[in-house]
């Protein structure tokens, strides 16, 4: 193949690429434009821009009672989950165990699990254990859904990871823990980052699960959004999902931005 047929192909693939993420997050950037109507609907395209339904969101303390419910659990589920799932991971990547396969498809199988499965059984749980509609219970339930979430990547991080520098400074006399808080864990950052990345932003995108556990006095964002489709018809909900998609993609950015600078040190 000479050069210029590569480079061609290499263009026509990045078109490819491009398309295909566009035609993937269309959807999604509708509701920004949305969110500016001057209109009580969700007429497409707006036929003027309004900043009102932004002072709705604000305003309404059931709103703004729903979002700082998402960030408290999404923080807690991001901080839990991430402890854990890094436990599993390593444990997973270091032991020789007969039975380990089936441990690691126990702890991914949230993955695969239809969510409405894993909700059903939790509430009858829960409901025994008067955890409904309590954030120890939404912590508990939405950090099951993003363990396997935190697991993946910090495992891709261990796959890539020279076990010769623990030896190194295990003969130095680092004991485990040291070897494991300054060697292990700095080489394996970007994976953890990502995990927690990831556990935060299953918690607070998590609708089905929600739904069974919460309560007139804890609704999450998105349950909170759900009601508020189904009865109303106002974009307040649009000015909602905007600021759920400008949060992540900005958490995405900042993970991005982490994890390429490790490397080029690295």
């Amino acid at each position: 193949m000479t050069r210029h047929m590569k480079t061609f192909w290499n263009v026509l693939l990045g078109l490819f690429c491009a398309g295909v993420g566009l035609w993937l997050i269309a959807p999604s950037l509708i509701v920004v434009p949305l969110s500016f109507t001057d209109r009580p609907s969700f007429a497409f395209p707006p036929t003027g821009w309004s900043t009102q339904w932004y002072h709705t969101f604000f305003e309404d303390p059931a709103w703004i009672s729903a979002l700082k419910a998402s960030l408290e659990v999404g923080i807690l589920v991001a901080v839990f989950a991430t402890l854990f799932g890094t436990a599993a991971a390593v444990a997973l990547s270091r032991t020789s165990l007969a039975g380990r396969q089936g441990i690691r498809a126990f702890l991914l199988a949230p993955m695969v699990v239809p969510v409405i499965v894993v909700a059903v059984g939790l509430y009858a749980l829960f409901l025994r254990l008067n955890l409904l509609g309590t954030v120890f219970g939404f912590v508990v339930a939405h950090s099951m859904l993003a363990l396997p979430f935190v697991i993946v990547p910090v495992m891709a991080s261990l796959q890539g990871f020279d076990r010769r520098l623990e030896d190194a400074a295990a003969i130095c006399g680092a004991g485990r823990w040291t070897t494991f808080r300054t060697v292990t864990l700095p080489s394996v950052a970007p994976g953890v980052l990502s995990g927690a990345l990831f556990a935060f932003a299953t918690s607070f995108d998590e609708v089905v699960l929600s739904l069974f556990i919460q309560n007139p006095y804890l609704q999450t964002l998105p349950v909170k959004m759900y009601f508020s489709v189904t009865r109303d018809t106002d974009p307040t909900i649009a000015a909602a999902a905007t600021l759920i998609l400008a949060l992540t993609t900005c958490l995405t950015v900042v993970a991005g931005i982490y994890s390429r600078r490790r490397n080029r040190v690295h």
